[in-house]
């Protein structure tokens, strides 16, 4: 039987329960949406902000995986009214229109920055000699242009490691996918599986790597790493 929240100034973290106007709290009770209340979904952050300020709100997160959504926020209805109102009145202002402008100056400003810096670190991972510097540079821009684009949820876009593992990481992942046959494997849904699978491709994408760090002669058409840059997309048959 799903249980009605008292307590009217909650702000909780809740899940999706088993009908629209139901959710689950952390203690895994059922509780009834008030019959008042609305849920505002999930994209305008500012709005969200506002409505959550003004409590009480229920934040619906669910998770799949290693990953958490947002289904929006439960609140009073004629309170979201309200408060999303107010905030078109504020954005259809001059003086708004020319902040948004400056902000959006500034991220991309920021997003550029970013851009060249990751694609240096990209270089400086992978530290190939001298006569395949230009192959560097073209594997630096791919792997970056694929990895540095913001909301792309890769390993470029988090600041919990530093931009040199970020950079390492970045590369491996683009060479599991263009220069293996990962994307065509058939794992076995075996916990640990898929894991250790890209440890081993991992090590071989190493191992690739290092060859053109000493300069030797390699062999361009059966190189898949080689191959995969004479591409023009970037997605040549992997090996």
């Amino acid at each position: 039987m799903a249980k009605k929240r008292s307590q009217s100034t909650d702000a909780l973290i809740v899940s999706p329960g088993p009908s629209p106007n139901q959710v689950i709290d952390a203690d895994g009770n059922v509780m009834q949406v008030p019959d008042d209340w609305a849920l505002l979904p999930p994209g305008d952050a500012g709005l969200t902000r506002r409505v959550k300020a003004a409590g009480p709100t229920w934040t619906v997160k669910e998770r799949r995986g290693r990953r958490v959504f947002s289904k929006g926020v439960w609140a009073n209805q004629a309170q979201i009214e309200a408060a999303s109102e107010k905030l078109e009145q504020e954005r259809s202002t001059e003086a708004y229109a020319k902040r948004r402008v400056r902000d959006a100056e500034r991220r991309e400003k920021k997003q550029q920055v970013y851009v060249e810096d990751f694609e240096t670190a990209v270089i400086e991972f992978l530290n190939f000699a001298a006569r395949y510097a230009s192959l560097a540079k073209d594997l630096a821009q791919r792997v970056t242009t694929h990895a540095t684009p913001v909301g792309s949820g890769t390993v470029a876009r988090t600041q919990r490691i530093p931009i040199e593992r970020r950079a390492e990481s970045a590369v491996i992942a683009w060479m599991r996918h263009q220069t293996t046959a990962y994307d065509d494997m058939v794992i076995p849904r075996v916990k640990g599986k898929r894991r250790e699978v890209r440890r081993m491709l991992a090590e071989r994408s190493r191992k690739l790597l290092n060859q053109y760090r000493q300069g030797g002669d390699i062999d361009r058409d059966s190189c898949p790493l080689a191959r995969a840059l004479e591409d023009p997309t970037g997605d040549a048959e992997t090996l």
